[in-house]
């Protein structure tokens, strides 16, 4: 018997946001916001072959006293495509919707995987720009698990045309693979196929993978406040968690999200949303170290 979905999911996922859209560099950005207009911002970012709907149980969960935007990285969800990709590009993109969205020098980035790298490498260039930083379980000095899959054609190949919706969804496993909770991976699937001719295939583009990777060389300088939160069974390790803190100059709190997986979202999300709200609350009343 399946388990029924507990009731703060179900709430959550009946909070319908904004359908919005923006355009960076010639190419039209999709995001989704929750939330008073007013008030200050949250920006999530998704890892690699994602989209914004892996944060639709977490966004609401963030809502209070922020507006809370997710947004789909070129190449992704509804997002339009590009010839080529980059970790520069994508944060350009994120810094549009920042400027979209609301007002940038109070909006907090929050990246997973991929989407943290983005994340950082946006604080390197336009630090001075936002508020705060987090990456999400983002291995920096290692490849993210997405883009090692794609590399060595173990996953995320020509996109394959599946005959129906349910056969699609059937198809859906995180990278690396783990234990997810049936409902949210349920929903994440269900959201992650667009329709084509002769069935359901995936919204990513493949050409995502043929990217530049983030080296600890490209994180100069950092303008903004910084987080880092890894997974307890997760990407990123004890040592590899304290080299990065020794990188960023032992300023950036690297925080343990017990027992979760890499997708912290798919297995531990009330976990990840009560951190990160604990976060920024302690953000809102403690100085920034300059």
């Amino acid at each position: 018997m399946t388990t029924p979905p507990p009731a703060w999911f179900s709430a959550a996922l009946a909070t319908a946001p904004e359908e919005l859209a923006t355009e960076c560099e010639g190419t039209s950005i999709a995001y989704r916001a929750w939330g008073d207009p007013a008030a200050r911002n949250i920006v999530l970012v998704h890892g690699g072959a994602a989209h914004s709907r892996w944060w639709d149980h977490i966004a609401p969960l963030l809502a209070r006293g922020w507006r809370v935007v997710a947004m789909d990285l070129s190449g992704h969800g509804d997002s339009g495509r590009r010839e080529r990709y980059s970790l520069d590009v994508w944060a350009r993109e994120v810094l549009a919707v920042v400027g979209d969205a609301g007002t940038a020098a109070s909006t907090v980035v929050i990246g997973h995987s991929m989407g943290g790298l983005v994340t950082l490498r946006l604080a390197t260039l336009a630090g001075s720009e936002i508020a705060g930083a987090v990456a999400v379980d983002s291995p920096i000095r290692d490849m993210a698990p997405e883009d090692r899959a794609a590399r060595q054609h173990r996953a995320f190949g020509p996109l394959r045309v599946y005959p129906t919706r349910e056969a699609a969804i059937a198809r859906f496993r995180p990278i690396p693979d783990q234990p997810v909770l049936a409902w949210v991976a349920g929903h994440v699937a269900a959201t992650s196929i667009r329709p084509v001719d002769g069935g359901w295939t995936w919204k990513f583009d493949p050409q995502v993978f043929a990217r530049d990777t983030l080296t600890p060389e490209l994180l100069t300088r950092l303008d903004c406040r910084v987080a880092l939160f890894r997974a307890e069974h997760g990407l990123v390790t004890p040592q590899q968690g304290e080299a990065i803190y020794d990188l960023l100059g032992r300023v950036a709190p690297l925080i343990e999200i017990p027992v979760a997986g890499h997708h912290i979202m798919l297995d531990e999300p009330v976990a990840l949303a009560a951190a990160l709200r604990t976060l920024l609350a302690d953000w809102d009343h403690s100085i920034p170290h300059r």
